[in-house]
């Protein structure tokens, strides 16, 4: 009996969702064993010719990381929808958009002017940016168009399933492997991860006092972290009443708050928005005068609330001008 085939793909991340599949250890012998890889170009040499080769629906999953800002990613994200039965947006970026997402705070030449101009490493004298064609003696050299926006996977292809996290852990990505070769899957959209919120498992839930007031914010630099406590009642912005539990409490283990990788909860549209209305419900201050304060402690307000999930929010980016 064939075995099912399989696609990994990497789009504009960081490489950590492919380090999280080496992190199966010694499972990943019988993931392995159980599909045939047709595509991962982290590890395996296979070329686009291969994977157009196959029939279209031939490959049982693929699963992309990262998200989309240039037209080969988009490129590739249509091929494999179109050769994959089911496709997995695997991690934060192809969930959520992802840290790339926060280019959304710009465009492609407000990009430019910081990677190719001003920042203090750039030596760039002639001011020379990347083009899609460029000639040169031997012909013309071709790159991926790099996109204004930066976009969710969703926002590019149809998805299936969603497994969240930066990195999606060990666990959570065998379940998904078991569940698709068995096929026992669950309704088409869902995340695969747990319902309920990072503070419904945190160990440190039980530290929280009945009624939290905040009347200073710390940034975690600025103070020393009881490992014990609650950070929200220590004054330290967590995002874990607005994100989605299954993490394993991995940045709480060690001590530090969380940043929102696994996204909201099924129950909840916008992340950002949602942990916006949890902390100004704490918030310990009556005058106008006190809230700008404690609103200038965080010096950036949207690149802390939505740091992974700009693109799926309801703002999605920057009004730019024309």
């Amino acid at each position: 009996m064939a075995k099912p085939k399989v696609a990994f793909y990497w789009n504009a991340s960081c490489g950590g969702c492919e380090e999280a599949v080496v992190d199966l250890a010694e499972d990943i012998l019988t993931v392995v064993d159980a599909v045939e890889f047709v595509l991962w170009p982290v590890a395996m040499d296979f070329k686009r010719e291969d994977v157009e080769a196959l029939d279209d629906g031939e490959i049982a999953v693929a699963f992309l990381n990262g998200s989309v800002r240039t037209s080969e990613q988009e490129d590739w994200a249509r091929l494999l929808r179109r050769k994959a039965g089911l496709v997995v947006a695997f991690g934060s970026c192809a969930h959520l958009g992802g840290i790339p997402g926060l280019a959304n705070f710009s465009n492609r030449e407000g990009v430019f002017e910081a990677s190719y101009g001003y920042l203090p490493s750039v030596d760039n004298p002639e001011g020379v940016v990347p083009q899609t064609e460029t000639k040169v003696k031997e012909g013309t050299l071709e790159l991926p168009e790099i996109y204004d926006t930066v976009y969710a996977l969703d926002q590019v292809v149809d998805v299936d399933y969603y497994l969240p996290g930066c990195a999606p852990p060990a666990d959570l990505i065998l379940d998904a492997v078991n569940a698709i070769l068995s096929g026992e899957l669950p309704p088409k959209g869902t995340v695969l991860a747990p319902t309920k919120s990072l503070c419904d498992e945190c160990d440190r839930n039980e530290s929280k006092p009945d009624k939290i007031e905040i009347s200073e914010l710390k940034r975690p630099h600025q103070t020393m972290i009881d490992p014990e406590k609650c950070f929200l009642a220590e004054g330290i912005i967590c995002m874990g009443p607005a994100t989605r539990a299954g993490c394993g409490e991995r940045c709480i283990n060690a001590n530090m708050p969380c940043r929102g990788c696994f996204g909201p909860t099924d129950e909840v549209r916008d992340q950002s928005a949602k942990f916006l209305s949890a902390l100004a419900s704490v918030l310990d201050v009556d005058e106008p005068e006190e809230m700008e304060r404690l609103s200038e402690s965080i010096p950036d307000v949207t690149g802390l609330f939505a740091m992974y999930s700009l693109p799926v929010t309801l703002l999605k980016r920057r009004k730019l001008e024309k």
